[in-house]
């Protein structure tokens, strides 16, 4: 019984982190467009050479998701606060 609720907990956990990175990469997408800028401008502001990350984390395809300093970045690149990743849409 114990173990079924350390599972149930870490299957919870887990939809919970996919939601805040899906919720994450969708609130950059937005003010990306908002502000003009492509996927490749956005990168190329955050001291990316490829377009790869930004493509990928904003539809958290293949897992791939923002860092701490990857948000600090694009917040200052898109004038935003980096709160403003963390709304619900």
């Amino acid at each position: 019984m114990k173990r079924v609720k350390e599972e149930q907990a870490a299957q919870d956990g887990e939809k919970r982190r996919d939601h805040l990175y899906r919720t994450i990469g969708a609130n950059v997408k937005k003010l990306r467009k908002a502000r003009g800028l492509s996927q490749l401008e956005l990168s190329l502001a955050i001291g990316c050479a490829s377009v790869s990350l930004v493509s990928q984390a904003e539809i958290y395809l293949y897992g791939k998701h923002f860092n701490l300093e990857h948000l600090d970045a694009i917040a200052r690149a898109l004038s935003v606060n980096i709160c403003d990743f963390f709304e619900e849409i």
